[in-house]
């Protein structure tokens, strides 16, 4: 079997939960339908569905866009009701929807019940729920897939004043490992991927455009784009990845992997003697 044929979504359903934002989930909708899938593009508002998935439409891609809440039975339930009226296999469910505003940041002692319970709703939950609705289907038609969700670096580390965003995203990766185990002998691969700083436009409302600070914190010098990030979920989605599960993959540009010492050319700010750094500079 040949890559391009390894990559081939032909004739399977995908559903992306949080396509109409503009972001990770316009860019997984695009790059599914491109690779041969017919994507089932689910958002809460249909005014985002038009702005972001209408063209996509437009370009001739095999994409339906349904206003649905994602975080509800009822929306699921429309989900999957359109899904049952499309031409194709059920595959695929890409978790995207969830996130978090920007004031929800405060210290861990400003806390409420409320606070903690909506992000982990929104992220966790409505995660939880699509993914265990579409694994009973695929399971009820005996048919494999393959689940991905969108779980964060803030999941797979410290989040300092995003105490409950990142323990609901950390979470994520504890319920995937534990779908991951007991899908497999029905053949559905469960795994995640943890996004990094990426340019979306929920991340603007928070991170200003700064070269020089990304320089310093990111190992790659940059922040990533949402179609970076569907590069990684298609991988995860596709025939590529037929021996993986349980698994969250990183995609951060090597975020997680720099010290707070480490300055923009990745050696510590403590080395001041300019020998040292010529010589682990040569090649």
């Amino acid at each position: 079997m040949t890559v391009p044929d390894l990559i081939d979504l032909g004739g399977r359903i995908v559903v992306v939960s949080g396509a109409g934002g503009g972001g990770i989930g316009t860019a997984v909708t695009a790059m599914a339908a491109r690779a041969g899938a017919t994507v089932i593009a689910v958002s809460r508002r249909q005014d985002n569905l038009d702005e972001h998935i209408g063209p996509l439409v437009e370009q001739g891609l095999a994409v339906i866009p349904v206003a649905a809440d994602a975080s509800t039975d009822d929306g699921i339930a429309t989900v999957l009701d359109r899904v049952r009226r499309t031409d194709g296999r059920l595959y695929g469910l890409v978790n995207v929807a969830g996130g978090a505003g920007p004031d929800t940041w405060m210290p861990s002692t400003r806390v409420t019940r409320e606070d903690w319970r909506a992000l982990f709703a929104a992220n966790l939950e409505t995660t939880f729920f699509f993914s265990r609705a579409v694994a009973a289907e695929l399971i009820a038609g005996g048919a494999p897939g393959s689940i991905v969700s969108v779980s964060s670096i803030s999941g797979m580390n410290t989040a300092p004043f995003h105490i409950a965003y990142g323990t609901a995203k950390a979470a994520i990766v504890a319920m995937t490992r534990t779908m991951a185990v007991e899908l497999a002998t029905s053949g559905i691969r469960v795994n995640a991927v943890a996004p990094g700083v990426t340019e979306t436009a929920a991340s603007a409302t928070y991170v200003d455009a700064d070269p020089d600070r990304d320089r310093t914190a990111i190992a790659m010098g940059r922040r990533g784009t949402p179609e970076e990030q569907a590069g990684a979920i298609l991988f995860l989605l596709s025939d590529l990845s037929g021996y993986v599960t349980g698994q969250t993959l990183l995609v951060d540009g090597g975020l997680n992997l720099k010290w707070t010492h480490l300055g923009a050319d990745n050696t510590s700010l403590f080395l001041k003697d300019q020998s040292f750094r010529d010589a682990i500079s040569r090649p």
